[in-house]
């Protein structure tokens, strides 16, 4: 017979055991609110001072965070890149102090009133969840100095942008353009590389931009631009004063274009004064004076390298009109239809000449450079911030002054959501073995007019849902679009014109 002792000495076991467990979970409790709520495992344990001002200095933060979120606008965005390595600095601290807060919390509450196997469990968890607040500070803390290190080594520093810009620097905090209304930028495709000998500007466009409404007009010039002329009084003018034209290096084959200008500049410095690498100076004044336009800035990508940029952004989608045949042995084809392209794929659709011809390459390249833009959204980049940045720093050259990135952010916003239209200039437009120079002048004045009234595209209509930049519309077994067809020569179109429609393409 068990006497009543004998049972509650059996029975005390599971009932200690229950209550360690309910202590444990009870500490793990307490500290993982505190790592979302700081100040909590403070209060639990009775230290009141410690964990209000813990509270309430997280509260305050959070406010003060929540409050310029709210009023946050690209200018914001802007100003922060001059700001990078303070933010930096700022989200490693946070990485540190979250991890000492959650194990702070754990040692305050006690843990050494458990048993020994609590305390190595209730221990394990509370730093494995000390790492795991810790990580996405300690994440975020590595993208900034990513940024920071992609954007100095890709834009020119301060020192860079000359006595002029330094001169002006007191006007451009009031008016960073200067009283002007729209700056141009030459956009370049080149192909330079180690295994390469010098660079050809294969894709020659200038973006016009109007500052006020970011309304933009993309101007495209054919490489094989021929008698190409240089602004009077010029080192170039005075060695071309009849347009730019030299010997053919074998029967048939010449490099007086357009495309030659940056290299020839920079293989003859004695026209200079001795000065080198003055391709990129040359070629902006040059394509400017072709268009009657002021170039403030260069950006130029090596397109063998943008391959790696599309992968980095994983791919883009296309709506390929025809099948373009590429290779040295036309071995390879871009299938017709709506679809996504990588790198190589997008790469080739851009640059094939088999079967076309440098102006149909033009059309192609901007029908990439629409799906770029349109595609390329803030989540996108986020999660292939790593990859981007670093197919960035290898294909990218500019000229444009680090300290106008802050202006040129939210520029850059207006030119997402404003009215992008294109004129390309190939034939039957004009003749490009011996173009009119004043027709050029005309049309890029003309479209430029058109621009300044020009407005977005209305929205989807309800019929037509709109589900963002990255959801696309799934489209299965249905045939491609008829391409949209080409406006009249010398009017401006839509930059997605003629290139199918990427908004209503398959999903990834």
């Amino acid at each position: 017979m068990v006497t009543p002792d004998l049972a509650s000495r059996k029975a005390a076991p599971p009932a200690r055991h229950g209550g360690t467990a309910r202590r444990a979970a009870a500490l793990i409790g307490w500290v993982a609110l505190s790592a979302v709520l700081p100040g909590a495992a403070h209060l639990r344990a009775g230290r009141w001072r410690t964990g209000l001002l813990l509270l309430g200095g997280y509260l305050t933060a959070l406010a003060s965070v929540a409050g310029v979120t709210a009023g946050a606008d690209a200018g914001l965005a802007g100003r922060a890149l001059g700001w990078l390595g303070q933010i930096s600095l700022v989200f490693v601290a946070c990485s540190l102090a979250w991890f000492s807060l959650v194990i702070r919390s754990y040692v305050v509450l006690r843990p050494g009133r458990l048993p020994r196997s609590g305390q190595i469990f209730t221990g394990l968890v509370a730093g494995v969840l000390a790492v795991v607040v810790a990580v996405p500070f300690a994440i975020a803390a590595r993208y900034v100095r990513e940024s920071e290190q992609t954007l100095d080594s890709v834009f020119a520093a301060p020192d860079a942008a000359g006595a002029a810009g330094a001169a002006a620097g007191t006007v451009r905090r009031e008016d960073p353009w200067a009283g002007r209304d729209r700056i141009n930028i030459l956009l370049l495709g080149g192909d330079w590389g180690d295994d390469r000998i010098g660079m050809r500007t294969d894709s020659i466009n200038v973006a016009s931009v109007d500052v006020r409404t970011g309304n933009t007009v993309l101007l495209g010039l054919p490489r094989n631009l021929e008698h190409v002329r240089f602004p009077p009084g010029s080192p170039m003018a005075a060695r071309f004063p009849f347009g730019f034209r030299l010997p053919e290096y074998r029967p048939g084959w010449r490099e007086d274009l357009l495309f030659s200008v940056w290299q020839y500049a920079d293989d003859h410095p004695e026209l200079f004064g001795g000065r080198r690498h003055m391709g990129a100076e040359v070629l902006k004044e040059t394509v400017g004076h072709i268009l009657g336009l002021r170039i403030d800035w260069y950006a130029l990508v090596n397109i063998w390298g943008f391959a790696k940029l599309i992968d980095a952004l994983g791919g883009l989608v296309v709506t390929v009109d025809r099948d373009i045949v590429y290779g040295r042995y036309n071995e390879g084809v871009v299938r017709a239809g709506t679809r996504r392209l990588n790198g190589t794929e997008a790469l080739w659709y851009a640059r094939s000449r088999t079967f076309s011809d440098d102006f149909d390459r033009m059309h192609r390249q901007r029908c990439v450079l629409g799906a770029l833009l349109a595609q390329a959204d803030p989540a996108t980049v986020l999660t292939r911030f790593t990859e981007i940045a670093a197919a960035t720093r290898r294909i990218v050259r500019t000229d444009v002054p680090r300290p106008m990135l802050e202006h040129l952010v939210p520029l850059a916003w207006k030119v997402k959501h404003a009215t992008i239209t294109s004129l390309q200039f190939v034939p039957p437009l004009i003749n490009t073995a011996y173009p009119d120079w004043d027709r050029i002048r005309q049309l890029t004045a003309r479209a430029i007019r058109a621009s300044v009234h020009a407005r977005p595209s209305p929205s989807p209509t309800p019929s037509e849902p709109w589900w963002g930049p990255r959801r696309h519309r799934r489209h299965a077994h249905t045939p491609s679009p008829a391409p949209t067809p080409l406006p009249s020569p010398g009017t401006p179109s839509p930059i997605d014109d003629g290139c199918g429609a990427p908004h209503t393409a398959m999903a990834r």
